[in-house]
């Protein structure tokens, strides 16, 4: 007769090992419904946390930068946070669709968000959303780059090699992986239709991957990822662009005014380099990894302008 023990255990793991691999699945499909993540359904929670209101509970998006897991693993202790310092409960609402991000935001789904400035004007002209605070960067300063990439063996050796090959942008929606990576082709005189194909692929390491794993030639990204994958040599640098103003954070127009002041002023207090460094995940792979600071709203004129020659918003 067959070890019975023995059985269940081997049930226990192969079912173990199949419901891990649906996740996964699920997790690298397009049309995947948005996922709402709570704080609370993890090991870690306290019995204080779970004692917060449930009618206090804000909800908080991102526009997609890296990947789900990697995403929600850097945002929910940063969350955590900002609920220790204003008493309030958040909650993640993720979905893997970059323009839902600033439509969440737009309808009232989501309270706040860090969204990129691309994102912002888009969203200030479509729902009126307004903007909180500014990331800093490891400089800081409250701008950004977007560096163009190849494969250090591809042979593209400066960005005029570009035409007529593949470009894999991010998000159409985005600001360092479709917005400045397309002027930078028109900077140096090549357009769209100067390229063999060019695709959206969703966010910037997906871009990156694509020209990792052969399927494009060239791409734009995030300067963070782009600066950490030529360092493992895996990319190369072509090309690095101006300063565009930085990613930040966002409101709904219908949040009230107690709130918003309540978080700001906890945002601006956020010091990841260093009264809370041990409570975070992974934070310098963000576009604030020295925190946040105000706004100079002048700064998004150069990203409107772009967007309405590109026809992502109308004049």
């Amino acid at each position: 007769m067959p070890n019975v023990q023995y059985m269940n255990k081997f049930m226990k793991k192969l079912i173990i090992t199949i419901s891990f691999a649906v996740l996964i699945a699920a997790g690298c499909t397009e049309t995947e419904t948005p996922k709402k993540v709570s704080l609370y359904k993890r090991s870690g929670d306290t019995a204080e946390q779970s004692k917060l209101p449930k009618q206090n509970t804000l909800w908080f998006g991102f526009d997609l930068r890296l990947g789900p897991k990697e995403e929600v693993t850097i945002y929910t202790p940063f969350l955590k946070y900002l609920e220790q310092k204003t008493g309030r409960r958040f909650r993640i609402k993720f979905t893997e669709k970059y323009e839902d991000t600033v439509d969440n935001l737009g309808t009232g789904i989501t309270d706040f968000a860090a969204i990129g400035s691309l994102s912002f004007v888009i969203g200030q002209k479509m729902y009126g959303i307004n903007h909180l605070v500014s990331g800093v960067n490891h400089e800081g300063d409250t701008t950004y780059r977007t560096m163009i990439i190849a494969k250090p063996d591809s042979g593209i050796e400066s960005i005029q090699d570009i035409r007529g090959k593949c470009f894999a942008f991010g998000s159409e929606m985005s600001t360092q992986g479709h917005l400045i990576p397309r002027k930078m082709l028109e900077d140096n005189a090549i357009t769209l239709e100067n390229l063999s194909k060019h695709i959206y692929t969703g966010s910037h390491l997906n871009a990156a991957m694509s020209v990792i794993n052969g399927e494009c030639d060239a791409a734009g990204i995030q300067d963070v990822l782009a600066k950490r994958l030529e360092s493992e040599e895996k990319v190369r640098i072509l090309k690095r662009s101006g300063l565009f103003p930085s990613s930040l954070i966002a409101y709904n127009s219908a949040v009230d005014k107690e709130t918003v002041n309540e978080i700001k002023a906890a945002l601006l207090a956020f010091d990841p380099a260093g009264e809370h460094k041990k409570m975070l995940v992974d934070w310098d792979k963000t576009e604030m990894p020295l925190g946040f600071t105000e706004i100079n709203e002048l700064e998004f004129n150069k990203v409107k302008i772009l967007a309405e020659k590109y026809g992502l918003i109308k004049k």
